[in-house]
């Protein structure tokens, strides 16, 4: 196993000759286990909604599965996509909460995005923007991305908590909870390091192991007093439940828009920062069968909709399983295979807390840091823009804001220094985009 800032650049091909079946399906199980949180994360927070938990529950499984299915069986990539974090609280504060309207015309509005997704993707727009993207900007994205997820695995494991007066800060390791996510997280390196196979899984497991005395010796977390049962039966309550009509009506096509815009950029931007960190690119430096992947994205907005979710996307979360030698479409395969169990065994996710996936999390972010080497830091021109792309996804804690950003102080760079003609015409399309999202 070799980390992904250690692979040498190469075309994808030689990138797939590095990997094989045992490799690719630890791979998956190492994904699955990252992105797993969002089988309870995504009903608890669309129940805020008027949904129902175990509603959602069900749509959430089903939409992992047959999305990373088709993202292994037709991109062949090693993507999971899942309901999208971000996309989820939108839909619940913003849409429902915030505009008033029903759950039903809301699921509606995302499958009207995902329609609009399937468009774009079959003119081959979207791909067409990924290309826009300049390549400096394309590498602070992925470390940016990097950060981001080590930031979700601090926060995952308590380790950063929310301070009143300096905003963030580390907490104690007297903490039972904190101290076994740092012997997690200083195990696991040492598994990487010594290039243990599986190292990722077996310090997930490890953790979890660590993790159980905790609430019976110190009164904090116990994965397994929190089990109600072992088998749950599935609800497809919000299986068609949408209201495709009244989506339609005028006033919610800024909702329409806002998914559209987020889960764009979001997909893009996963793509773009992963292919880039682990070389999954073609002789031109683009990600591998970018078109393919974007239009698996797409429809599973769309299928998101209709199964009674808010809109799936690719999750940085997949990562992790490339940082295991995942490569191939057969890690996503693996991955989306392993979320259809739990629409009958939910309550085997409490076996897993969160301090024994962020291990991996932070391991990850720093496997993602090594594209910002390829980023010329003596040419201001390129630096700032980069730099904003980079620190602005984990400090505004959204990968659309530092990619608006990116774009738009790029372009403002080249537009007051005479070099107008750099900037690319579909460019300022986008950054009319980042204008109105900005707005929004």
């Amino acid at each position: 196993m070799r980390f992904i800032g250690a692979l040498p650049h190469a075309p994808g091909p030689t990138s797939y000759a590095m990997t094989n079946k045992r490799t690719e399906i630890l791979a998956g199980v190492s994904t699955f286990l990252a992105t797993m949180y969002i089988i309870v994360v995504n009903p608890a927070i669309l129940s805020q909604a008027g949904l129902p938990f175990s509603g959602v529950l069900t749509a959430t499984v089903l939409l992992s599965f047959l999305s990373s299915l088709m993202m292994g069986l037709y991109a062949r990539n090693p993507l999971v996509v899942a309901p999208g974090m971000g996309l989820n609280a939108f839909f619940t504060f913003t849409a429902v909460k915030g505009m008033g309207i029903s759950p039903e015309v809301a699921l509606g509005a995302v499958f009207w995005a995902g329609v609009l997704f399937l468009v774009l993707s079959l003119l081959n727009v979207r791909s067409a923007l990924v290309r826009l993207i300049p390549k400096p900007l394309r590498y602070a994205i992925s470390a940016g991305i990097g950060l981001f997820i080590s930031l979700i695995g601090f926060e995952n494991a308590h380790f950063i908590v929310a301070n009143p007066v300096t905003l963030v800060s580390a907490a104690h390791l007297t903490d039972p909870a904190v101290l076994t996510f740092v012997l997690g997280l200083l195990l696991t390196a040492v598994l990487l390091i010594r290039n243990v196979p599986g190292a990722i899984v077996l310090g997930i497991v490890v953790t979890t192991l660590a993790a159980l005395p905790i609430g019976r010796w110190w009164g904090g977390e116990v994965p397994l007093v929190q089990w109600q049962g072992l088998i749950a039966a599935p609800d497809f309550s919000l299986l068609g439940r949408l209201d495709l009509v009244g989506a339609l009506r005028w006033t919610l096509w800024p909702v329409i828009f806002a998914f559209v815009f987020t889960d764009l950029f979001d997909s893009i931007s996963t793509f773009v920062g992963v292919a880039e960190a682990a070389n999954l690119t073609d002789e031109q430096g683009e990600p591998l069968r970018l078109n393919r992947s974007l239009l698996t994205d797409a429809v599973a907005t769309t299928l998101a909709g209709l199964l009674g979710t808010s809109p799936g996307t690719a999750y940085i979360e997949s990562a992790v399983g490339i940082a295991q030698g995942g490569r191939t479409g057969l890690t996503a395969i693996v991955a989306g295979s392993l979320f259809l169990p739990f629409l009958f065994l939910s309550p085997l996710l409490s076996v897993i807390p969160g301090i024994a996936t962020a291990p991996a999390l932070v391991l990850v972010g720093a496997f993602m840091m090594k594209p910002i080497l390829k980023i010329d830091w003596d040419r201001l021109d390129e630096a700032l823009p980069a730099f904003l792309a980079l620190v602005l996804i984990p400090f505004s804690y959204s990968i659309t804001t530092g990619i608006v950003w990116g774009f738009l102080s790029w372009t403002i760079v080249r537009l007051f220094t005479g070099r107008v003609r750099e900037i690319p015409a579909g460019l300022w399309l986008v950054d009319a985009l980042c204008v109105l999202s900005l707005l929004s």
